[in-house]
């Protein structure tokens, strides 16, 4: 029999009418069980697109108590298959209890199976469309970033910047938390412009101790130190007509800076231990969650370097200000882990969608992207659990909340979400559209636990002169 067709299982302990049955199906693979664990073990192996259960099953073939326990297993073990019930206890109570259990229709025996190749055929349907309709809930809208999946409007503005400032080599810095997916970013704006087919560079400015980060940097010559046995090229170097990426660039230390805003101001370097200039042609794309600005007023960072780092300036949202993102990256997530380790996974279940809409995400796409991946290697059913993504269960709301101030907070912060991305985080803007004033939006933003700023901020109309 071809193994292409959709597999039927079938939950009857009657080997004559199960035998009837399989006849009645030729179009499907038929397999059977005659009790409960073996219906739970044949639904978890073989993940049967429909399942016909008999409510008499053994130890209580007479009656209804096994079969509906049957049920409930088969709906925890295989949430998405369609369970059609057949009984001859065909009482009503029988019928709304089944549909309650999350059958998906109920048939009294004797089955008419002219009636009943219908309903099967009607529940198989209904698979394939709710399958389909997952594939497309988890497919990401296009992005003219590669590596950037996103269904959020000002996240896609981010994007599109992106985009026009790749063709351009002026300086850009990105601002925002760690684990937005800012070094992806930085590649697109290397992969998408004139310097593609030159070195992409990135160097972690916290990553390297402070005596070493120099000669990273700079390269240095031949005994230029103790240990330095040969000539070795420095980053900047290696970056020559391509683009050099200086990740967590706040952390770079005050004897280095002097040095990079010379490079920056001149494209010259020279090499630990070298007296030759040497000329280069690089463009520098540098990021920090560090707010630089403050810095330069307590004398951490230059104020001069500051100034050539952000010609371009792009605020990165963090993913908790990103609408639906979420649990649009965590189903492409799951989808991508679940065929790295073969594992037959459906996506998840209503706790764990509510608890990743409910979750803050402190370490962005990154945290995402490792509660997946634990999730696609620990989970026991075919839906990922809270527990799988190690993340707290939401409580559920009374149906009868009729707490005015909490709703109340509750649409003020999706209205500020949906103004702050439609306004790319300008505030003035933002303002504008809510009918408030900008110090009320500032209490706003405290209120709620959110940022506001521009996502693509122009360079100073009168920056100092720092070529002297």
């Amino acid at each position: 029999m071809p193994l292409s067709k959709p597999k039927l299982l079938i939950v009857e302990d009657d080997a004559g009418l199960a035998a009837q049955y399989r006849w009645a199906f030729p179009e499907f693979r038929v397999v059977l069980a005659q009790n409960r664990a073996q219906a739970k073990q044949l639904a978890e192996k073989e993940q049967p697109a429909v399942t016909l259960l008999d409510l008499g099953l053994p130890p209580d073939p007479e009656g209804v108590t096994e079969g509906f326990a049957t049920l409930e297993v088969l709906r925890r073990v295989a949430p998405g298959m369609p369970v059609v019930v057949c009984s001859g206890q065909g009482q009503r109570e029988n019928m709304l209890r089944a549909i309650a259990l999350g059958a998906y229709d109920f048939c009294e025996k004797p089955v008419d199976v002219a009636l009943l190749r219908t309903v099967i055929d009607r529940a198989l349907r209904l698979r394939e469309l709710e399958e389909e309709n997952l594939r497309l809930a988890a497919a990401p809208r296009p992005s003219p970033v590669r590596d950037i999946i996103t269904a959020d409007e000002g996240m896609l503005r981010v994007c599109g910047i992106v985009e026009r400032l790749a063709q351009v080599s002026v300086p850009v810095l990105l601002l925002g938390e760690s684990g937005t997916g800012k070094e992806a970013l930085a590649r697109a704006l290397h992969e998408m412009g004139p310097r593609a087919k030159a070195n992409f560079v990135a160097i972690n400015c916290a990553a390297i101790p402070e005596p070493l980060l120099e000669s990273e940097l700079f390269g240095h010559e031949r005994g230029a130190f103790t240990g330095a046995v040969r000539q070795v090229t420095g980053r900047i170097e290696a970056a020559n007509n391509g683009t050099l990426f200086l990740d967590e660039v706040g952390d770079l230390p005050a004897s280095l800076q002097a040095k990079l805003l010379r490079f920056l101001q001149e494209q010259v370097i020279e090499r630990v231990g070298g007296r030759t200039p040497i000329r280069v042609d690089v463009r520098v794309v540098s990021a920090t969650n560090q707010p630089l600005e403050e810095q330069t007023e307590t004398g951490r960072f230059r104020a001069d370097l500051l100034y050539r780092l952000n010609s371009l300036t792009i605020r990165v949202p963090p993913l908790r200000e990103r609408g639906e993102d979420p649990l649009l990256l965590a189903r492409w997530f799951l989808a991508r882990y679940a065929r790295e380790f073969s594992r037959r996974l459906r996506g998840f279940d209503p706790a764990a969608t509510q608890a990743i809409q409910a979750h803050t995400w402190p370490g962005n796409v990154r945290e995402l992207s490792n509660r997946v991946r634990r999730a696609a290697l620990m989970a026991d059913a075919q839906l990922v659990t809270p527990a799988d993504l190690e993340l707290r269960e939401p409580e559920a709301a009374p149906e009868d909340d009729l707490d005015i101030r909490a709703t109340r907070l509750r649409a003020e912060r999706t209205a500020i979400e949906r103004a702050l991305a439609r306004s790319s985080g300008s505030l003035t803007m933002t303002a504008r559209l809510l009918g408030v004033s900008r110090p009320t939006i500032y209490a706003l933003l405290e209120t709620h636990g959110l940022s506001g700023g521009r996502h693509y901020v122009e360079p100073p109309a009168n920056p100092p002169n720092t070529d002297k």
